[in-house]
């Protein structure tokens, strides 16, 4: 991967990718016909790259994900969920101010972890009769 790509997950690498990441993970939920994920897009990439070594950064689409979306509450575009220890502790939707972004990550390096410990998460159950 270079410096400038950020994976594209998909319901196959999901899990390992982020469920079981060591590291503190965010990811941005998009469509491709989404203007406001377009204008986000720059800034996800920046901040990609600032914060590397301490933070994943991925994308996955919901045309071709949308299990996840669902098992997350995705309910529109962009989403931005941060993770840590593979539960998500905080979600940012729409084009919001990139400083909000920037700021979501470093609130997640700082007291993520201590969050993460306080908080109980049961992903909803996909099934025929929800």
């Amino acid at each position: 991967m270079s410096e400038e790509e950020i994976v594209e997950l998909n319901d196959k690498i999901w899990e390992k990718k982020v469920e079981k990441s060591i590291k503190p993970v965010v990811v941005m939920f998009y469509t491709d016909t989404c203007p406001f994920c377009k204008q986000m897009e720059p800034y996800f990439n920046e901040y990609s790259r600032e914060f590397k070594d301490r933070v994943v950064f991925y994308k996955i689409n919901l045309r071709n994900s949308q299990t996840i979306a669902a098992r997350y509450g995705v309910m529109g575009t962009p989403t931005f969920k941060f993770f840590c220890k593979g539960k998500p502790i905080h979600e940012l939707v729409g084009a919001i101010y990139p400083s909000l972004l920037k700021k979501g990550v470093e609130e997640q390096l700082e007291n993520g972890e201590n969050c993460v410990n306080k908080v109980t998460w049961y992903p909803p159950t996909i099934d025929g009769y929800a």
